[in-house]
């Protein structure tokens, strides 16, 4: 059968990325809004978005920085601490300013020193959440120093998910980012109330292309990039039309001197050519019939909102992604910066 030269798909969502604040998010809300409906935004700002009340005022700043005639909204999440007032966080969710909270493990990546030092310190709260339908957005790692960095989202699963979930069955919980074999099969092992996000660099890269010939920061995120068997693993899972799996870039803009530092931050900035680096997976695994389910549908049907009724198209044409981008005074690196991916956006 002879390939598809074109798709056309229900306007996706990117269900976890981070915008940051000021410039920064003035320079990177373009790249998402051309071609997402909507994006759940992850509250990790310094200081962090913890209240109803600060999740409006962002919002209201994201939407300031939308170009103007494109249609974009922002969904908005409180991040988790030890004190988190369950009251406040069901009138954000029940007045639609919040979408979903979000549980960082103190410590575990940028701007999470404030985040859950015991997940059953918050045991009112999640609760709470499972009572309203209020979904928990995760990020499964550790942060145990005695734990190898790339055996932590494993240890999460079995020291802190898999209670979770058994202690509440009615908790509706997005596990981000997923990076491992571990994490695919206990997805796909659990209930209907469980899904994940996969990312586009999860998909493309392993521990490989952070540390092989040369330290690569502009590879380096966390969760950290695993083994090969962990990538295929993902891939398999993506590309499957299970409806568990769903789009999440965890797009992370750090201008290139933060990146390219002694202590470089982790993140990788995928927005400006996010569908085109996911549908190149797509395409590479001959499932091109089932993007439109992890980038339209599955989603929208966890999050249990409306799909997009406004379409897009991508057309079989070569892309160059440039060195850099504008990042808000400073560039920004891209992922796949200096490639040619086989896809390209065009309405």
């Amino acid at each position: 059968m002879a390939p598809r030269d074109t798709i056309t798909i229900r306007r996706p969502d990117d269900w976890h990325l981070h915008f940051r604040d000021g410039a920064t998010m003035q320079a990177v809300v373009p790249h998402t809004a051309r071609q997402f409906a909507r994006a759940i935004v992850m509250p990790n700002l310094s200081p962090p978005v913890t209240t109803t009340a600060m999740a409006a005022a962002y919002r209201e700043r994201i939407v300031a920085a939308v170009p103007e005639g494109v249609d974009f909204t922002p969904l908005m999440t409180a991040y988790l601490t030890d004190d988190t007032d369950p009251d406040d966080l069901a009138r954000g969710f029940e007045s639609g300013v919040l979408t979903a909270a979000k549980l960082y493990p103190a410590g575990a990546t940028t701007n999470s020193a404030s985040g859950v030092t015991d997940v059953r310190r918050i045991d009112r709260v999640l609760e709470r959440m499972a009572d309203i339908g209020m979904p928990l957005c995760v990020h499964g790692e550790v942060t145990s120093a005695e734990i190898d960095i790339f055996d932590r989202e494993a240890v999460f699963i079995e020291r802190v998910l898999q209670p979770l979930v058994e202690r509440l069955p009615d908790l509706r919980v997005i596990f981000e980012h997923i990076t491992t074999r571990q994490a695919v099969d206990f997805v796909d092992q659990s209930s209907d109330n469980v899904a994940a996000t996969i990312t586009p660099q999860h998909l493309h890269i392993n521990r490989n292309a952070i540390l092989v010939g040369g330290i690569r920061p502009h590879m380096y995120c966390l969760p950290v990039a695993k083994r090969e068997e962990h990538r295929l693993a993902l891939r398999k899972a993506a590309t499957s039309g299970s409806a568990k799996y769903f789009l999440g870039t965890d797009s992370a803009p750090h201008h290139r001197h933060a990146k390219e530092s002694d202590c470089g931050c982790a993140g990788i900035f995928n927005a400006p050519f996010a569908l085109e680096s996911y549908l190149a997976v797509f395409d590479e695994e001959n499932a091109l019939d089932r993007f439109e389910g992890f980038a339209s549908l599955n989603g929208p049907r966890f999050y249990r909102l409306p799909v997009n009724e406004e379409t897009i198209t991508l057309e079989r044409s070569e892309t160059r992604v440039p060195g850099e981008v504008e990042g808000g005074g400073e560039p920004v690196v891209p992922f796949h910066a200096g490639e040619t991916l086989g896809w390209r956006l065009v309405g």
